[in-house]
């Protein structure tokens, strides 16, 4: 009994926990604490209040933790959220290099990599089964950063923008939230992504540039000097603002629809393998989304890295708008949709290993509705 009690306190959003004592905290409070109502000594008075023994009277009530549980909200939540981003972001970016690799040669030398299974034989044949993985450790790292600033502070924006907009608006205008905060997220995420971007595409696209970071990075400088491995971040923050959106505001929104329509069974007593698997494919479908969304902006990026000094315009007049749209496009479908499936995978069976629940699922609009009728 004690297990279900906490699992239905951590369903309530933490902008519903209040420092006042008004009554309606006092009730929800009620409401998350008494296994029912049927006896009544349980029920609220009339004014909405009741009679509370000295050692229970507080003006705070907390929001819901365990005892050797990570309290949700507080700086050892983010600090998991952050570890779980860059686990989620970095292993699975640097597990795709091969298709990466592909995808970034047709974006840039059409004629040569024609196709996906045309491209890898041009890979294997020129550079042997190790030029599959060129270019890993800035694709490590890079994304690795990104994660752990897109996941960390996605989490942190979205508790306080709900905060900001309060019980009633958090809950009736959530997808907003769920932009807002993760569009102000990878405005972070992209600041620390863009130099070992920049290196990347150089070390995968020009062969004998560099074998990798370490000689690349000092290599690219020296070439374009230090503002230049910035130089493709307004065209990163076009292809990885609006990815991040989509990957974020639908996966919230397809796995609350799963959950409601598709399983019979309430999250909190669903199996943790279920609630991965659902995580899982909540995140292949909001991948292909997020592909479609950033593909322009993507091709863009990898025009703007290749070519020294090459401008958007260079971009637009040599691809064409066409090609903008579609070059690598199916390649990218099936890596960003595998990607951001095994990303949410990866990232909410870290944050059950370390006992905090999976991500979305659970809609604060019940609650807050209930609170407005009190």
């Amino acid at each position: 009994m004690a297990f279900y009690d906490n699992s239905r306190r951590s369903l309530i959003p933490s902008f519903l926990y209040s420092s006042s004592s008004s009554s309606k905290t006092l009730i929800l409070e009620k409401m998350a604490n008494t296994s029912n109502w049927s006896s009544p000594e349980s029920l609220p008075s009339a004014n909405g209040t009741e009679e509370l023994s000295s050692s229970a009277q507080s003006f705070v009530i907390p929001a819901p933790s365990e005892p050797g549980k990570i309290e949700l909200y507080s700086p050892q939540y983010y600090a998991a959220c952050t570890v779980g981003g860059i686990l989620s972001c970095g292993l699975t970016h640097m597990a795709v290099t091969p298709l990466d690799l592909v995808k970034c040669n047709m974006q840039i030398d059409p004629s040569k990599y024609k196709s996906i299974s045309s491209g890898f034989g041009v890979l294997l044949k020129e550079q042997g089964i190790r030029g599959f993985f060129r270019g890993w450790v800035p694709t490590l790292l890079g994304y690795s950063a990104q994660g752990a600033c897109k996941f960390g502070f996605y989490e942190f924006f979205k508790k306080y923008y709900s905060d900001i907009a309060g019980p009633e608006y958090a809950s009736k205008y959530k997808t907003l939230i769920y932009l807002a905060g993760s569009a102000s997220a990878e405005v972070i995420a992209d600041i620390a992504l863009c130099p070992f971007e920049a290196v990347k595409v150089r070390v995968q696209t020009q062969p004998g540039f560099a074998r990798g970071l370490s000689d690349g990075f000092p290599k690219f400088v020296k070439s374009e000097g230090a503002l230049g491995l910035y130089k493709g971040l307004v065209p990163l923050w076009g292809r990885q603002i609006p990815y991040t959106m989509m990957k974020f505001a639908s996966f919230e929104t397809i796995v609350e629809v799963l959950y409601k329509y598709a399983i019979p069974t309430p999250k909190n007593e669903c199996s943790k393998p279920l609630q991965l698997g659902v995580s899982f494919a909540g995140g292949y479908v909001a991948g292909v989304l997020c592909a479609i969304v950033s593909h322009p902006a993507d091709n863009l990026v990898s025009f703007l890295n290749n070519a020294k000094g090459a401008t958007v315009g260079d971009a637009v007049k040599k691809l064409g708008l066409w090609g903008l749209f579609t070059r690598g496009l199916p390649l990218r479908i099936v890596m960003i949709g595998t990607l951001t499936g095994a990303q949410w995978g990866i990232y909410d069976a870290f944050k059950v290993s370390v006992g905090l629940p999976t991500t979305g699922g659970v809609a604060p609009a019940a609650v807050a509705t209930e609170l407005a009728k009190m």
